[in-house]
């Protein structure tokens, strides 16, 4: 950009990478591994002809769905005449590394792995090779028809000799097709919805051909990056109040756009805006960003970095060398772990990011019992029985209530869930004296399998509304304190010698 914005997006640049390269290669790292052996679940853009053989394609949020099309649309706000918007449009494009071996007649012969002289093994692969194309385009040309590019990637091959004539890898790649539009209209003096839609162009030679074959011409893990001058982007994860009847105008198919950078401070206006913006495959909050203590990707962001360190060091000398074989990625990741510095690795076991005061109620009733970690101090709690006060409403297990997350600061999934109705199972006091309910939503098929085990979503009682008695399914029957049954370890089971009669 002109003022050089586009250079301090560095952190969402790797948000943007992890994106990149999320589930990649998993632990153990190894080829042999069965979760290697089906890759590439998000952003992943087909030919179309492939896509829709069975019919069009059902557009969600979500990227793990194969699609032909990827597209991004959100609000922007313009402050000045020059304003301009910097596009980056990134994906994978799958090279193949094919391990030949020499056949003695000047020629090779593909091998899935081959053993050299100098005793190293090498390994046939999927690897992948970013791919990036950057677009600036200034607000007038936005609204005067934008403009479309070409995203793709050409066709390629390199070579690289074994040791003592054993043979060769090949790495080939075959020509990814696609283009990207880049266009905005205005909504409102100063506001405009600005849209991106990536589009696999290409054609699969067998419509019938297995995925396999076709992700050859695929983008993979397919995102966008978006950054302004004299603009700022508007969230829709948590609007301003004006602006919220204009965001749900947003179609976004195949991605979900969140603000990048540091969040804004508190006292502006309502609702969240920003200079970045990141339209990712895999659904994220606003402003996220990656860990500090973190040293490196390991390819698994829902994973915790100490869990995977400490596996990938306790693998055998065998199993680290077959991850070595199998991708540079992995050899990497395995190097970095067996030579991390003691206080880089103990930087990993955990970390608090705020502290807030406790609430006067909570130290009231701190004060009435003993502290969590003392003996006794859970006397007197019932969660199937207890209740809380939620607009006059004694709220508690068995209750119905309307779902209300609360606009800023709500978990991503509990976002969906807004507006449904659903039971209250349990009530649970947290050790800072906060209050959780424990629900099942009522729509939800496996929602007696959930109460059965125990798989709650957990809302604050200013995030529900009490449903009257008479909006419930079974307002004819006796009301029950707690819905769920019995799970199995409460129960005998026949046949063991435990078990009484």
């Amino acid at each position: 950009m002109v003022n050089g914005v586009g250079e301090g997006c560095a952190p969402l640049s790797a948000v943007a990478d992890a994106v990149l390269y999320e589930g990649y290669l998993l632990y153990p790292y190894r080829r042999s591994s069965a979760k290697n052996r089906v890759r590439w679940q998000f952003g992943v853009l087909l030919p179309r002809n492939w896509v829709e053989r069975d019919g069009p394609v059902t557009p969600g949020l979500s990227g793990s769905a194969d699609s032909w099309y990827q597209q991004t649309e959100c609000l922007v706000r313009a402050r000045r005449e020059d304003a301009a918007v910097r596009v980056r449009v990134r994906y994978l494009q799958l090279q193949h590394k094919q391990v030949e071996a020499a056949d003695g007649d000047g020629g090779h012969r593909p091998v899935e792995s081959l053993r050299t002289a100098d005793g190293v093994t090498h390994l046939s692969f999927e690897e992948a090779v970013p791919r990036e194309t950057e677009v600036v385009l200034t607000l007038e040309e936005l609204l005067h028809g934008g403009r479309t590019v070409t995203v793709g990637a050409p066709a390629g091959a390199e070579y690289e000799p074994l040791p003592a004539g054993a043979g060769r890898t090949a790495r080939r790649r075959r020509e990814v097709r696609a283009r990207a539009t880049v266009v905005a209209e205005p909504l409102a003096p100063d506001l405009y919805r600005l849209r991106v839609r990536t589009e696999n162009t290409d054609q699969a030679p067998d419509p019938a051909a297995p995925r396999g074959a076709v992700l050859r011409q695929a983008l993979l893990a397919t995102h966008t990056l978006l950054v302004g001058d004299g603009v700022e982007f508007v969230s829709l994860i948590d609007p301003p109040a004006g602006l919220a009847e204009q965001v749900r105008g947003c179609r976004n198919a195949f991605t979900f756009p969140v603000l990048g950078g540091a969040p804004q401070q508190p006292g502006g206006e309502d609702g969240a805006t920003g200079a970045s913006l990141l339209s990712a495959p895999i659904i994220l909050p606003d402003h996220p960003q990656v860990a500090p203590e973190s040293p490196g990707d390991l390819h698994d962001a829902a994973e915790i970095d100490e869990i995977l360190t400490l596996r990938t060091m306790l693998l055998t000398d065998e199993e680290k060398a077959e991850a070595r074989a199998t991708d540079p990625r992995a050899a990497r990741i395995v190097d970095r772990v067996e030579t991390m510095p003691q206080e880089v690795f103990a930087r990993l076991h955990g970390t608090i990011r705020s502290l807030a005061p406790a609430q006067a109620s909570a130290q009231a009733s701190a004060s009435a019992r003993p502290a969590w970690w003392q003996e006794g101090g859970d006397d007197g709690l019932f969660p199937t029985t207890d209740t809380v006060l939620v607009d006059g409403v004694p709220v508690g297990g068995g209750s119905r209530v309307r779902l209300r997350p609360r606009v800023r600061g709500a978990d991503a999934q509990d976002m969906f869930l807004a507006g449904r109705s659903a039971r209250v199972s349990a009530l649970f006091h947290d050790v800072d004296g906060s209050v959780h309910l424990a629900v099942t939503v009522d729509d939800d098929p496996a929602a007696e399998l959930h109460g059965w085990y125990g798989r709650f979503h957990y809302f604050r009682p200013d995030e529900v509304e009490p449903l009257a008695v008479t909006d419930a399914p079974d307002q004819g029957g006796p009301a029950q304190r707690s819905p769920r049954p019995a799970r199995l370890a409460d129960r005998p089971e026949s046949g063991r010698s435990d078990a009484h009669a």
